[in-house]
């Protein structure tokens, strides 16, 4: 039995040990056969029951997703079923059918691949997840069509098992029973994933771009895999086992104490008070903000509003949601974002405009200015909220002030517009960056003039910085905002908004890991937004940081000349502080960015 330990992206966090199940879930193989005028009808009926009985798998997939981890996580499936009612989509198959006269099996895959090809050209992050929706119909649909009806074996009952796939799907995800996987490993696949998403829903331990799993995991073989680290063990001995569930008590027992200070202040030992805010992506996620003792939502990300609907929710649609978030934190602020859109993101008229690099061009603040009817909608939607709240907005990707200027343009445009008709708003409305790209950082002084308040978006700023895909498995070691380009943009950022008074804070990964709070600290960020999930352990690492250390360290890190010594730096300086004596920074329940 060789022992080998294999690295990919933590994607689920959790430790787990037992058997491998390799599952050989991809495309099956078929042959090609021609299909006669006489066989029409009959490759049609072939083609109709294999489509219904997809249709009929996929809402019993959903009602036990949605059983399992909620209303959100279940419209995976609901997307997939309309990929299987579309009449135009299946339209074309069966013109392929009769007027190429191949099988059933040969049609829908081309459609599904031109489809697919289609799609991939944008290479936005919404419409790869529709792309990993069209791989999973697409086997789906073949496997039926050669009477393979299922997509993998479990085991015997009750034996938990670690899933070893080449690409983990949502459908995989939830086709197993609770107590039939212990954890999921697969080659491919990112944190945004949809199978990624459901598996944290789910408290399963997932790794995901674990290059070459499914050859060198022998179906059978014993694993350790760590959903935090990211690492996968082929036939630990005792020693890591031991270690595992150690780490895993060790992460629970911190869990525990972190939600027990929920409420309290994050206040430094010196005195410096952090006020630590919630990022929204969905309307479900309210009460998780809201739960964990959130100072307000630094960041809702209102293009969530788009998936799963044919058409742009309307000004009262929005208007309902900001207002319910503005009456859930009375005393705090609520940010806005203005739609992070890219063309995937869209109505059906809006999916013929084609983008050869959506991550470089029509995306975000761009698509507002060019669809101004669009954006003062939501504007109208923002002023309405207001008067509930303090409501902000947000202007995402801003390169330059001629993007804050025209904006601030169309705020007066909406205010006026609802003036004339009566509707009761506010007066007035602060607008605020993103800082997201190495241009604003460098526009950063003309930037603060024209804008009422900065947010920092680590996790774009590091991708435009790095020229690193954030999405792509094979460049996971490659994307760390703890680089020392961008320790030096968030200090420089930081030092322009002090002097021109304006507030900043800072969304993203970075804030909710222990070298990041602590840099971010030390170089005099107040406000922090994260996800619900790491403001606990947040809060309790700041209670615990005094921030002129801090600040001594964070400068020690801006020095350095290459990312693994920075991080080496700030690692390292982790036992100066007296709260973390005893503290084991690699065991924490999150990442160390």
């Amino acid at each position: 039995m060789k022992h080998e330990i294999l690295s990919g992206i933590g994607v689920s966090r959790g430790v787990a040990t037992a058997s491998a199940l390799v599952v050989e879930d991809g495309i099956p193989d078929f042959d090609s056969h021609p299909v006669f005028i006489d066989d029409w009808e009959a490759e049609m009926a072939r083609l109709d029951a294999a489509l219904n009985a997809v249709k009929d798998r996929l809402g019993a997939l959903g009602q036990r997703t949605m059983e399992r981890a909620g209303p959100e996580e279940a419209k995976i499936f609901e997307a997939q079923v309309m990929m299987v009612e579309d009449e135009e989509f299946i339209g074309r198959v069966r013109r392929l059918i009769r007027e190429n006269h191949i099988g059933a099996e040969r049609a829908f895959e081309f459609v599904v691949l031109e489809q697919r090809e289609l799609w991939l050209e944008s290479g936005s992050p919404i419409l790869r997840a529709r792309v990993e929706d069209l791989a999973a119909v697409m086997s789906r649909v073949l496997r039926r069509l050669m009477g393979k009806a299922g997509v993998a074996n479990p085991g015997p009952t009750g034996e938990a098992r670690v899933v070893v796939v080449r690409e983990l799907t949502a459908g995989l995800t939830i086709e197993f029973e609770r107590g039939q996987v212990a954890a999921f490993v697969s080659e491919e696949g990112t944190r945004a994933s949809h199978a990624g998403i459901l598996a944290r829903s789910l408290g399963i331990p997932c790794v995901m771009g674990v290059t070459g799993a499914i050859s060198r995991i022998a179906n059978g073989s014993t694993l350790l895999v760590d959903g935090t680290t990211g690492t996968v063990t082929i036939h630990p001995d005792a020693d890591e086992t031991a270690s595992a569930m150690e780490r895993r008590a060790y992460r629970r027992s911190m869990e525990a104490e972190c939600e027990s200070e929920i409420g309290s202040p994050a206040t430094t030992p010196d005195g410096k008070t952090i006020v630590l805010r919630g990022n929204l992506d969905l309307p479900e996620e309210l009460d998780a903000v809201s739960d964990v003792g959130a100072e307000g939502v630094g960041l809702v990300r209102t293009e969530f509003l788009v998936l799963g609907r044919t058409q742009m929710p309307n000004e009262n649609d929005q208007y309902r949601y900001f207002r319910s978030i503005a009456e859930r934190f009375p005393e705090s602020v609520v940010v806005i974002r203005s739609y992070d859109l890219g063309g995937d993101k869209f109505p059906d008229d809006f999916m013929a405009i084609r983008d050869p690099n959506p991550f470089l061009g029509w995306r975000a603040i761009r698509v507002c200015l060019d669809q101004p009817e669009m954006f003062v909608q939501q504007i109208r939607a923002v002023l309405r909220a207001r008067l509930h709240g303090d409501v902000q907005l947000m202007l995402p990707l801003v390169t330059g002030i001629e993007e804050v200027i025209r904006s601030r343009e169309l705020v007066a445009q909406a205010m006026s517009e609802l003036k004339t008709e009566g509707v009761e708003c506010a007066t007035e409305l602060p607008v605020g960056v993103m800082v997201e790209t190495p241009a604003a950082v460098l526009m950063i002084d003309e930037l603060a003039e024209n804008c009422d308040f900065v947010s920092v978006g680590t996790n774009d700023l590091t991708q435009y910085t790095l020229a690193v895909d954030r999405s792509n498995a094979r460049l996971a070691d490659r994307f760390s905002p703890l680089h020392p380009a961008l320790l030096r943009m968030l200090a420089r950022v930081s030092d322009v908004c002090e002097r021109h008074g304006i507030p900043l804070s800072v969304c993203g990964e970075l804030a909710s890991g222990p070298l990041g709070t602590m840099f971010l600290l030390g170089i005099g960020y107040s406000t922090f937004s994260i996800a619900p999930t790491g403001l606990p352990m947040a809060g309790w690492l700041i209670r615990r940081m005094d921030s002129k250390l801090a600040a001594e360290i964070a400068l020690e890190a801006m020095e350095c000349a290459t990312l693994t010594a920075s991080t080496a730096v700030l690692a390292g300086a982790f036992s100066r502080f007296p709260g973390f004596k005893d503290l084991e920074l690699d065991w924490l329940p999150v990442g160390a960015g």
